[in-house]
């Protein structure tokens, strides 16, 4: 039994990956989204927070991980913050084959991965989608986030690979700079022609 076409699905802050993702299961498509399975596992009762306590004492409560606590014991830390990866990642890692496994007879699946190219995870898709808009759109969006500021924004941005390199890298690329409508047909597209690719292998 061939198991499905894996196809990464990432983009950078703004970009509206979450929206894209959102019509991919719409239709159909099974959708492993990693940052949700992190937020699962370090939430009330997450199967995490045990060792992520042990780590960095002080950094949990009832409702799962304090991100204020833990932020201040990683942020510009590389040596804690590979701590805490080295944690978070092989488990994240046994959610998507648990996923695979569950989805195996489905043609097309779908990683919703937002570091796909930062983390090195491209290497393990059989294709890339990126979700891209102009620059203006997407500081638009940011910014009208609850809390966010210029500062943070550049700060995001400078963690995350350009959207011009993720867009020279990809394999397809989703623009969400124009209407719900357009993008949701270029969605349905190109659902249609991973579905024809998984056939043809």
């Amino acid at each position: 039994m061939t198991r499905p076409l894996i196809v990464g699905l990432t983009g950078s802050i703004g970009m509206g990956k979450s929206t894209v993702a959102t019509m991919f299961e719409a239709a159909g498509v099974p959708v492993f989204d990693a940052d949700a399975e992190v937020r699962a596992m370090q939430g009330p009762q997450g199967e995490l927070l045990p060792a992520i306590e042990l780590a960095f004492p002080g950094s949990t409560g009832p409702h799962g991980v304090l991100r204020e606590k833990l932020g201040e014991q990683v942020f510009g830390d590389k040596v804690a913050l590979a701590r805490l990866e080295a944690i978070v990642h092989p488990a994240v890692a046994r959610k998507r084959e648990a996923f695979l496994i569950e989805h195996v007879g489905a043609p097309v699946v779908v990683f919703d991965i937002p570091l796909l190219f930062e983390k090195g995870g491209a290497a393990a898709v059989d294709r890339v989608v990126v979700v891209s808009a102009p620059a203006d759109a997407q500081r638009k969006r940011v910014l009208a986030r609850p809390g966010m500021t210029e500062e943070k924004f550049a700060h995001i941005l400078s963690l995350q690979v350009p959207d011009a390199d993720k867009r020279a890298r990809a394999d397809h690329i989703i623009d969400t700079g124009t209407s719900i409508e357009l993008t949701e047909s270029e969605v349905i597209e190109l659902i249609a022609e991973l579905k024809r690719a998984s056939a043809a292998r």
